[in-house]
């Protein structure tokens, strides 16, 4: 849907002429006195933005601000007495309430589509950091970046993207929060910039079989497989293994609750974090940092050696230094250099993971590991924690008890 409604002009003759493309989204006007509201991937590398309003005047704007995260741009043209809509509560939205969008889908202005709100607090793969209102209301390109109205006439988010496996809408939409939008507002307006808060840890979903594992009674949290180091996470005592149950007050059912809640927390300030670890709830404090452009690794070098688990059916080996490198990893860690039918593979492990934990234990050696192993549990999940890539997740193990 980031592939906008595009018109390509090519001059007449022989001689090719340079095309210009020009691109159609949909916005609304914020306030009376011309801050405009849209998406940032509607604006994005534009030389010119142009806005029509429905008496048909354009006037020229400008770019005060724009969040590639939240996919929010705020705009500025220069009038007085434009006529504003009205905000609503995004928090006290419901499922099947019913919703309407208004746009300019493939060029053709001012056009209204109605439908329900299908789902709240969704998480997309690229927007972490948005809750997204899902909606069955016919959105297709042009719609970007204009509002969507409930009952009441009050704008409760701005249409962003669909999903689609066409093109075309599939019925199956997204807007981004109000509550989320004026965050943005409100810091491109104080500080012309967006910043958010930043924990450190790379997290994953809790299935019933870690669940279990983990001293849970049912799937929920999320959990920890990863914790940045020199991160206010890392500061703050966090380990991979915990399960984070509440982040300052709230609840976290699933994993993608957690970023937009730590996304929006105050910079500087302490946080109180219910874990699970294990098998006991813990509370750690953690003062948020602001979220950096990106994050690096330290590096350490260590030993390389072989050795098979016939118990697991997995050969293991210390990391060489040039894997520590490339995974960028400190003292942690063995790597899987065969892995043949049996308890392992089962349970999804692959050749080339590194597994950095078992059964909540770390693991800095294959020997260690080996002795580790040998006393696993039977007929009970066990966590194995592995880095596959530069990523990082947990895996059930389960070894079936033999029959005497």
């Amino acid at each position: 849907f980031d592939d906008l409604f595009k018109h390509f002009f090519r001059g007449q003759g022989q001689q090719p002429q340079p095309s210009q493309a020009h691109s159609l989204g949909s916005g609304f006007v914020l306030s009376s006195d011309g801050y405009i509201l849209t998406n940032h991937h509607v604006i994005k590398d534009a030389d010119e933005i142009i806005v029509r309003f429905n008496d048909r005047t354009e006037l020229e704007a400008t770019v005060l601000g724009s969040d590639e995260r939240s996919d929010v741009a705020l705009l500025k043209v220069e009038a007085t007495g434009l006529k504003a809509v009205k905000l609503g509560n995004s928090d006290e939205l419901q499922v099947g309430e019913w919703v309407l969008a208004i746009g300019s889908p493939f060029g053709f202005d001012h056009s209204a589509t109605a439908g329900i709100i299908s789902a709240l607090g969704r998480s997309l793969p690229s927007d972490s950091y948005v809750p997204f209102i899902q909606t069955d209301v016919a959105i297709n390109p042009g719609n970007s970046g204009g509002p969507l109205f409930n009952l009441e006439g009050e704008v409760i988010g701005i249409n962003s993207q669909i999903y689609s496996r066409t093109g075309g809408f599939m019925g199956v939409s997204f807007a981004i929060p109000m509550d989320v939008v004026m965050n943005v507002v409100d810091q491109i307006k104080s500080q012309g910039y967006v910043s958010r808060g930043w924990l450190g840890v790379v997290i994953q979903d809790v299935t019933r079989e870690l669940a279990e594992s983990f001293g849970l009674n049912k799937p929920q949290g999320a959990l920890v497989s990863k914790v940045m180091p020199d991160s206010p996470a890392s500061k703050a005592g966090f380990e991979a293994g915990d399960v984070i149950l509440r982040f300052n007050g709230h609840d976290i059912p699933q994993s993608s609750d957690l970023p937009p809640i730590v996304g929006r927390s105050e910079i500087g300030k302490p946080a109180s974090v219910q874990v699970m670890r294990n098998h006991k709830r813990i509370t750690l404090k953690v003062t948020i940092e602001e979220l950096p452009e990106s994050e690096e690794l330290a590096r350490t070098d260590r030993n390389a050696g072989r050795l098979f688990d016939e118990r697991l059916a997995i050969e293991v080996s210390n990391l060489t230094d040039e894997q520590r490198e490339q995974y960028g990893l400190e003292d942690e860690g063995i790597i899987i250099v065969k892995v043949e039918r049996g308890v392992a593979a089962d349970a999804g492990i692959r050749r080339g993971d590194v597994i950095m934990s078992i059964n909540n234990q770390k693991i800095t050696t294959a020997k260690q590991f080996l002795d580790i192993a040998k006393d696993l549990p039977e007929d009970k999940a066990i966590p194995v924690l592995v880095q596959r890539g530069k990523g990082a997740l947990f895996l059930a193990l389960k070894i079936e008890k033999e029959d005497k």
